[in-house]
């Protein structure tokens, strides 16, 4: 019995230890193929969007730009001359483009009434799409694009700056484990002093301030960031009525667009303050979060003060780092395309969420013009 139960316990021991082996060399298989994983093969729509100089000054070997479809002499030549482009990347059109490099994603930075067309060409092929935020001018183009995408599964996401943001990923978390008590309320404060003001290229400026290509001014542009983050937070409700203020304040500068807008949004049991501008003093993204008991105050990307009883008082915070996925956007696209990951329902860069977005941009900017409140039924 003794030689048995010895033999017994050699053997288990050599389980033990072929099996931490097998572990240790799945494991180190797995990050030897993530570490050597073929780039993914990227395709850029439209140059007249500023932010596409992410892609250019990203320096990593993991996304490669096999492509870009854009036909504004000046846009081309400009980000030629930057970053020393060739011309065997360019192309005037989709077709083209997919038939001569054949990508297996493609990233939109082109006008926003034009992600609808991209989806369009691109859906049908089963190549993954990202387009910059919003994802549509309005919300008929929107549920449109959500068409395509249940008929041909192709995944769609958007970027928004603000999902990089570690105090985005923080406060959803200290909401979620009730740091603050019951959410009662949220404002976000998104915007600059102005698209000429900061600079912003003659070919992104010609659309961004167009109310047809844009959907609109400030609004659109940055009243997006705040429909997005709330839909978050609040898993996907949606508000009961929407109210809306828009204003130019600088007519003579942006004459057809708002360039100054208020949202609120109500909910059962929350409210949403939305103040989108083109006239602030200062670039900003910020938002206050406030529970039953507490505030979170996100001042940037990673700076936060948190009120958790009004006895104690308010204390600094430097959010922890989030994953590569969360911090850049075009890893996310990759490990979307190569890896079929899929993304936690109404998160940040979900089609699902930025439809909810897109409606409520929608009847913000129909609020305006008519002077009332709607429901969220009136569309």
């Amino acid at each position: 019995m003794r030689r048995k139960h010895h033999t017994y316990s050699h053997t288990l021991v050599l389980c033990i230890l072929l099996l931490s082996l097998t572990k240790a060399f799945s494991i180190s298989s797995k990050s030897k193929v993530i570490e050597n994983e073929d780039p993914l093969r990227l395709a850029i729509i439209g140059l007249v969007h500023d932010h596409v100089h992410w892609i250019f000054n990203r320096n990593k070997e993991d996304v490669v730009v096999v492509g870009i479809v854009e036909t504004n002499k000046k846009a081309i030549a400009k980000y030629q001359n930057r970053y020393a482009l060739p011309d065997s990347l360019f192309f005037d059109s989709y077709e083209s483009m997919y038939r001569k490099v054949k990508p297996e994603a493609v990233s939109a930075f082109n006008q926003t009434n034009k992600h609808l067309e991209v989806v369009e060409f691109f859906a049908p092929l089963r190549i993954p799409i990202m387009v910059e935020k919003p994802l549509a001018a309005s919300y008929e183009e929107a549920k449109k694009i959500e068409a395509l995408h249940k008929k041909y599964q192709t995944p769609v996401i958007v970027n928004y700056e603000t999902s990089w943001y570690e105090s985005t990923y923080e406060t959803k978390k200290m909401v979620d484990n009730n740091k603050l008590g019951g959410l009662t309320k949220m404002v976000f404060n998104t915007g600059h002093p102005g698209p000429q003001e900061i600079g912003c290229s003659p070919e992104f400026l010609e659309w961004l301030t167009d109310p047809v290509q844009n959907g609109g001014g400030a609004l659109t542009d940055f009243g997006c960031y705040g429909a997005n983050i709330a839909t978050w937070f609040l898993n996907g409700e949606t508000p009961l009525r929407i109210s809306s203020v828009i204003k130019q304040t600088k007519p003579e500068r942006y004459p057809k667009v708002d360039d100054d807008t208020t949202i609120i949004l109500e909910y059962a049991d929350q409210q949403v303050v939305i103040q989108a501008s083109w006239n602030w003093s200062h670039n900003r993204k910020d938002m206050q979060v406030y529970g039953s008991h507490g505030y979170i105050d996100a001042k940037n990307g990673n700076s936060m003060s948190i009120l958790e009883k009004e006895s104690q008082g308010p204390y600094d915070h430097t959010p922890p780092a989030i994953e590569s996925n969360q911090k850049d956007p075009f890893r996310l696209l990759l490990e979307v395309t190569k890896y079929g990951k899929t993304l936690d329902p109404f998160s940040l860069y979900t089609l699902e969420n930025n439809l909810i977005v897109s409606k409520i941009l929608t009847l913000a900017k129909k609020a305006a013009e008519t002077k009332q409140t709607l429901s969220w039924n009136a569309l």
